[in-house]
């Protein structure tokens, strides 16, 4: 009787340790990039967003203003942003 209970007690720390180690964090990476950027920066459904298969640059057009970044062969990165009046 005590190596059952002994068994059965092992084997239920076991259990809580494997669960108490799972990842429980929400995963945003599963976001396609267009996607990420509307949340990200707040976009509205009618906004246009592309991105190109590189991901380096982006386009944004909203009602008001047109922004486009671009990451450089350097590695840096350019913002123009052009306000319609």
């Amino acid at each position: 009787m005590k190596n059952v209970l002994r068994n059965g007690l092992i084997f239920t720390m076991l259990s809580l340790a494997v669960v108490s180690c799972r990842d429980t964090d929400d995963k945003t990476d599963d976001l396609d990039d267009e996607s990420a950027i509307r949340k990200e920066m707040n976009l509205d459904a009618d906004d246009k967003v592309k991105v190109n298969n590189e991901g380096d640059k982006v386009k944004i057009k909203t009602d008001d203003k047109k922004i486009k970044i671009e990451v450089n062969e350097d590695g840096s990165v350019e913002k123009k942003i052009k306000i319609d009046n």
